[in-house]
């Protein structure tokens, strides 16, 4: 997604300046390691491009900009909890406004901090208080992580992601290795199946692979490049690809988006909110995903 021809609307630095694409704000970075973009609506990055580099990030050329509805690429946070385990599906993380929190800036590259907090509007769909933080790392590398703090007085539970699109020069040509020797199959129920640890896409995906390795390397020889996946805090990693029918079937996504698009999501995966991770009052834990060039 490419940011820099627009008008800033404030300008909080050299490297960081605030813009407008429809009805979003957009946090923008402009730094000589990387460029980035993160939307205030859903605490959202919509883009990371290291200098010389494609976008690491996809992002769907019919995403909905309209503050209301969830982006359709980048990277949503998925919070309190991931999937349709409850209403609305994915949680409202990735729906509610963030606020600006802080950041800073050195020769290294930049660090934005977004806020949420438990409002009337959120209780009313998860009746629990907290405190959330996203830290947003952008050098030559990338690091997202989320932070979320009990603020109530008893215990909660939940689950999350942070569902990454990766940009790739063609689904049939990427491979990816690193998933570990199993998988859960959402397109089969969730059975359990064994893995060589290396997939090539040839039809739509959706996987859950608890035993990853430290790294999970994507080879994209169209890019000439290979991405480097590293998750912290979680207990799975997710694939998606929907294919091309379900291209067709999402209206914020064009039939052929697929092709150039593959998640590799940073997940604390759990079958239901009751059985998810459990934080105690005054307790804080964090969600991570780092990727970079290999």
């Amino acid at each position: 997604m490419d940011l820099t021809t627009l008008t800033p609307l404030t300008v909080l630095s050299d490297s960081v300046t605030i813009v407008q694409v429809e009805q979003i704000k957009i946090i923008r970075i402009i730094h000589e390691k990387a460029s980035a973009g993160i939307s205030l609506h859903g605490g959202h990055l919509v883009s990371f491009k290291p200098t010389g580099q494609h976008d690491l990030i996809w992002m769907s050329d019919r995403a909905i900009f309209d503050g209301k509805a969830a982006l359709r690429g980048g990277i949503p946070i998925c919070w309190p909890w991931f999937g349709r385990i409850a209403s609305p599906a994915h949680g409202f993380a990735r729906t509610s406004e963030w606020s600006l929190l802080q950041h800073r800036e050195n020769d290294r590259g930049v660090i934005v901090e977004l806020g949420l907090a438990s409002s009337q509007q959120s209780m009313d769909i998860w009746p629990f208080q907290f405190s959330a933080r996203l830290i947003v790392e952008v050098t030559d590398e990338l690091k997202v992580t989320l932070e979320v703090t009990n603020t109530d007085d008893k215990p909660w539970t939940f689950s999350a992601a942070l569902h990454t699109y990766l940009k790739v020069s063609h689904i049939r040509d990427i491979m990816i290795t690193g998933v570990g020797p199993e998988y859960l199959d959402n397109l089969q129920n969730g059975a359990r199946f064994e893995s060589d640890s290396t997939v090539l896409l040839s039809d739509s995906v959706d996987r859950v692979y608890p035993k990853t390795e430290t790294q999970i390397h994507l080879q994209d020889p169209g890019y000439s490049r290979k991405l480097v996946v590293e998750n912290d805090g979680h207990n799975s990693a997710v694939l998606w690809n929907p294919w091309q029918r379900g291209s067709a079937d999402l209206k914020d996504m064009d039939d052929d988006g697929y092709l150039t698009m593959m998640c590799i999501e940073s997940s604390l995966h759990a079958s239901s909110l009751e059985t998810g991770k459990a934080l105690q009052p005054g307790k804080t834990y964090q969600l991570s995903t780092k990727l970079s060039i290999g």
